[in-house]
């Protein structure tokens, strides 16, 4: 008995789709568990990125100008 073409298509969707779902977690990427998320395979061959620590204070000119500018309202009340 032979197979038609109808039935051979998906016959070899159902093997593409199970090659797929093989494969697909052997890939690395990140994933989120149960509100975690989890890095990929190939985190430790990942470059670092450093970032220095900025001012603890967002607006640190800002706040200095105020200091200096109440520094000399002051001196001028005197």
């Amino acid at each position: 008995m032979t197979e038609t073409k109808h039935s051979k298509a998906w016959k070899y969707a159902f093997l593409g789709l199970l090659l797929v779902g093989g494969l697909a977690p052997s890939v690395g990427c990140q994933v989120s568990v149960a509100g975690q998320t989890l890095p990929s395979g190939y985190y430790l061959y990942d470059d670092v990125q450093y970032f220095p620590a900025g001012p603890e204070n967002k607006i640190a000119n800002e706040t200095a100008a105020m200091k200096k500018a109440r520094a000399e309202a002051m001196q001028n009340q005197r």
